[in-house]
């Protein structure tokens, strides 16, 4: 679309292209046997056919930015009704081969076993992939990637979202493999351990694991309530 502007040096009217093309990416993430991993599709159609990128594609004309990441999260992989938040707009000019297109970054954590993702709309394939053995992914979604984990990494040190990605009985073990995936660390174990329940955020079940090759480990929960008043009291969650 072309519109005229007055230059404010020379007071003359010009005409510039105005950029109106923007578009959603999503990050999801999930945890599974020791490994973060995100959830990728293979486009099926357009440019990018047979390659693999961040579910995404264009908002409709009216449409609410929000309920078009919800919608295009639908319509490629079946999830729906998830928490997303809003990243941020990631618009260089070149990221988009055929022409200027703002994207605007989401990220979400999920329990995967709580969803059945089936690929639709233009998706060939929906499919989960661990975060460190990701390929190249089409236009910029692998900078949208790297820069939703820097976030998921600042933030997991700030509150305990970590607990979004695990089952709702876990072990410590997990629990500590979950940080060491998401931080990119290796911890010590007795350390971790006591750092953990020193904070009295996990309410003992009195339960352990069941159907499991090793020495069954205890199984714990996370206590949202508990969280609730000791933040009310001034806790600050730091790990």
């Amino acid at each position: 679309m072309k519109k005229q502007l007055v230059d404010k040096e020379s007071g003359e009217l010009i005409e510039t292209e105005v950029m109106k093309s923007i578009t959603i990416d999503c990050v999801i993430f999930g945890f599974e046997n020791g490994s973060l991993e995100v959830l990728l599709v293979k486009h099926a159609e357009g440019i990018s056919k047979g390659k693999w990128g961040l579910p995404g594609g264009w908002i409709l004309n009216n449409e609410d930015i929000d309920c078009a990441a919800q919608r295009l999260l639908k319509e490629l992989t079946s999830l729906k009704s998830i928490y997303l938040e809003q990243l941020k707009a990631f618009g260089d000019p070149n990221r988009f081969p055929l022409g200027r297109v703002i994207t605007i970054g989401y990220y979400a954590l999920i329990k995967k076993e709580d969803y059945n993702i089936k690929a639709g709309f233009t998706a060939s394939e929906a499919k989960w992939h661990k975060i460190k053995e990701i390929p190249d992914l089409i236009y910029d979604h692998n900078k949208i990637l790297n820069y939703s984990l820097e976030n998921l990494r600042k933030k997991i040190r700030q509150a305990p979202i970590g607990f979004n990605l695990l089952p709702e009985k876990f072990t410590l073990l997990q629990l500590m493999q979950l940080y060491e995936e998401i931080l990119n660390v290796g911890m010590d174990k007795p350390n971790f351990r006591r750092k953990i329940l020193k904070m009295k955020l996990l309410k003992d079940l009195n339960e352990k694991q069941t159907e499991v090759s090793h020495r069954a480990a205890k199984l714990y929960r996370f206590d949202h309530e508990i969280y609730k008043k000791l933040t009310k009291k001034g806790f600050n969650f730091e790990f």
